[in-house]
């Protein structure tokens, strides 16, 4: 299969084009939520909710009209999606259940801090959620503290999380951060749950897991770096492995990107939207909101190279460490990010707040980036459900954003 060479400006816009981020926006509702999913396997879960969670930010910068309750509905009551484990905390489509076979087995044969102490309160946990259904750690009266992987916790929560990590629980719903759980059993159709593990051999696991990650960003380099985060002990040398094996079974394509090394790699089945893209020409750009945690964003370095935006999650640093602020999202225009700001939601006067606003260098705002942003922030409020847009008197003159005001 022939290698592929590209320019920094149409390796941008495949990816973009990859992720829906990419004129026309072409998906809506919950068909478009479970199209988007499945063509990147997963997008990661976070509960931090300033202007909503991880995956809700994702999901609003792709879907027409997004609301929260249409990934709540595909999670917690179709269970068309499984909140459960890939890269990190993430939600997947839950046909892929029996590709995590491996992984639920491992748990089982891996148990972690305390096993005694689990092993000794198992058959009551299960005899419990057995006769009252859904409940959290809160509803056992197991006060009991024990070690576990985060440290000294209650025996209840570390048997549920057990049970959840080989596979018997899963994710019933949440409340806010909590997890509340059931028998997947009760609540999976029994040909997923009975389905073998369509992967025959390790390699053949290595194989999958690799391409499907590939898919998670479209483009992507054999650098050991945050791309590559949370496939259960899939390494560089196993991943190179893989990488070859695919190449061989012509299911990757190696792309050369002019001034980025080393080699990248796209999906054999995404060469389509490749060619779509550098046909295309160049449609009329538009903004969006960009998650912290976003697919896109997983490996901050390769951004860095390709985009020219360097981009730090900071919620996590000391205050004195941080260079912009505690939570702040990046903003894209085209095929370039433009801008970061700082969010807070005002309930109360129903309002978006801009704190603060950062355009990056050399950035000078035209008239239809400004047009583009307008709409991206009708949008962006529309998802939250809030009415106006306001902003702190300094930053609207520092950054020149009057003008947004009107969006």
């Amino acid at each position: 299969m022939l290698e592929q060479t590209l320019t920094k400006e149409q390796a941008r816009r495949f990816i973009l084009a990859h992720h829906g981020l990419w004129p026309p926006r072409r998906w809506e509702g919950e068909a478009g939520v479970l199209t988007y999913v499945d063509r990147v396997g997963c997008i990661q879960f976070d509960p931090l909710d300033v202007v909503g969670r991880n995956p809700d930010l994702v999901l609003q910068s792709r879907i027409a009209d997004y609301r929260p309750a249409i990934l709540e509905n595909l999670l917690y009551e179709r269970r068309r999606l499984v909140d459960g484990w890939d890269k990190n905390a993430a939600i997947y489509p839950v046909e892929d259940w029996p590709f995590f076979e491996r992984r639920r087995r491992a748990a089982r044969r891996n148990p972690g801090k305390s096993p005694e102490a689990v092993n000794g309160v198992l058959p009551q946990v299960r005899r419990i959620v057995e006769e009252r259904g859904p409940l959290s750690s809160l509803d056992l009266d197991l006060e009991r503290t024990v070690d576990w992987s985060w440290g000294p916790t209650r025996v209840g929560r570390a048997t549920l999380e057990s049970m959840y990590n080989w596979g018997e629980l899963i994710v019933h719903h949440r409340v806010h951060t909590r997890k509340v759980y059931d028998f997947a059993r009760r609540h999976l159709p029994e040909d997923i749950l009975a389905a073998p593990d369509p992967n025959p051999s390790q390699a053949a696991y290595h194989d999958w897991y690799v391409l499907r990650r590939i898919g998670g960003l479209g483009l992507i380099w054999n650098r050991a770096r945050g791309a590559w985060l949370g496939m259960g002990g899939i390494k560089s040398k196993k991943r190179t492995a893989a990488l070859v094996r695919l190449r061989e079974q012509e299911k990757v394509v190696p792309v050369t990107v002019e001034g980025v090394d080393p080699v990248l790699y796209m999906r054999s089945e995404d060469q389509e939207g490749l060619e779509r893209v550098l046909s295309g020409g160049r449609p009329t750009a538009r903004a969006a909101v960009i998650a912290p945690l976003d697919n896109l964003l997983w490996d901050r370095r390769f951004i860095e190279v390709l985009f020219d935006f360097s981009y730090t999650w900071e919620v996590y640093k000391p205050a004195a460490e941080r260079v912009y602020g505690y939570y702040v999202l990046p903003v894209l225009y085209g095929d370039r990010f433009v801008a970061r700001f700082q969010p807070e939601q005002n309930q109360e006067k129903n309002a978006l707040v801009i704190k603060n606003w950062w355009w990056e260098p050399d950035v000078t705002p035209s008239e239809p980036m400004r047009a583009a942003l307008r709409d991206c922030f009708a949008q962006f409020l529309n998802y939250l459900d809030l009415q106006t847009l306001g902003m702190e008197e300094r930053t609207a003159e520092e950054a020149d954003l009057a003008w947004l005001q009107y969006c």
